[in-house]
């Protein structure tokens, strides 16, 4: 009963420009890259034309969020310049919002300038991964813009965030990190918050397997949780395979959070989390 109890609790509505989702059951965010390092070769996208196409296929499939990225943040990506973010993402944000006026479009940007741009062109969600490490405008443009705001957990920048991340206890860290943040947030008067914790971000496969293990420690805050295995080292190097082959990895990782009352999966393969999504709910209502 306290899992269920600690679910009812819980927020699980987000005001995206007036319109209210409901997070009551699972909801799948596509990824839609439109950088040219992506550490997921499959998933770049080149052009307007390819990210309709891409956008077409996540919603018919069942996604609910199209998080649209302009700055790599696989481990060492190079760095982008503002002006070269704002140049790959608006384009594409505002085709998308033409074309598909029913899609839900989150940004995946560190930069409140990014942010602010994008969610004029027709944005909902700002997906930080850097929770307004990387640019200290970030807390309050979001404040100000009033629209979902992702914070997920990381130390340092994409570039060094993998060297050798040490922690005493990384869910502790973890928790800490989002006590604090959330904090400050509610402060500013931001009200849709959903945490990530951060899943392959300065993290060892150790760091990222105790965290999945005792991801239900994330409930006490009473907010969404989304999550990122999709493709990630995380299960290829324990599996010794390539990225391009880690969809059963995914599909189990995301099952396991799911049973932990994940809210949010952010995949690259959409109908696999789907289904994913629908027999976990048969298990969790059975």
């Amino acid at each position: 009963m306290m899992a269920k109890d600690t679910f009812l609790n819980r927020k699980v509505t987000l005001n995206c420009k007036g319109k209210l989702i409901d997070l009551s059951t699972p909801a799948v965010m596509a990824i839609l890259n439109i950088t040219p390092d992506s550490f997921y070769g499959n998933s770049r996208i080149k052009d307007i034309d390819g990210a309709l196409k891409a956008t077409e296929t996540f919603l018919n499939e069942g996604a609910k969020f199209i998080d649209i990225g302009a700055y790599s943040s696989r481990p060492g990506a190079a760095d982008v310049s503002v002006n070269e973010e704002l140049n790959r993402i608006v384009p594409i944000v505002e085709a998308i919002a033409k074309e598909f006026p029913e899609a839900l479009i989150s940004i995946d940007t560190f930069r409140a300038k990014v942010a602010e741009e994008s969610i004029a062109a027709g944005a909902h969600i700002i997906n930080d991964i850097a929770g307004g490490n990387l640019d200290d405008a970030m807390f309050e443009m979001v404040a100000k813009l009033q629209v979902p705001y992702i914070m997920m957990h990381m130390k340092g920048t994409p570039q060094n965030m993998q060297n050798e991340p040490v922690y005493e206890n990384v869910t502790l860290e973890v928790i800490n990190y989002f006590t604090e943040k959330i904090t400050q947030l509610k402060k500013l008067g931001v009200k849709d918050i959903i945490i990530d914790p951060g899943f392959g971000f300065a993290k060892t496969i150790a760091h990222n397997y105790q965290l999945l293990q005792q991801m239900e420690a994330l409930n006490n805050f009473q907010l969404p949780v989304l999550v990122g295995f999709s493709r990630k080292s995380m299960i290829t190097k324990v599996l010794e395979i390539k990225n391009i082959d880690a969809l059963n990895g995914t599909s189990i990782l995301n099952t396991i959070a799911l049973q932990k009352e994940a809210a949010i999966l952010r995949v690259h393969d959409v109908k696999a989390a789907i289904e994913c999504i629908k027999l976990s709910e048969m298990v969790k209502f059975a």
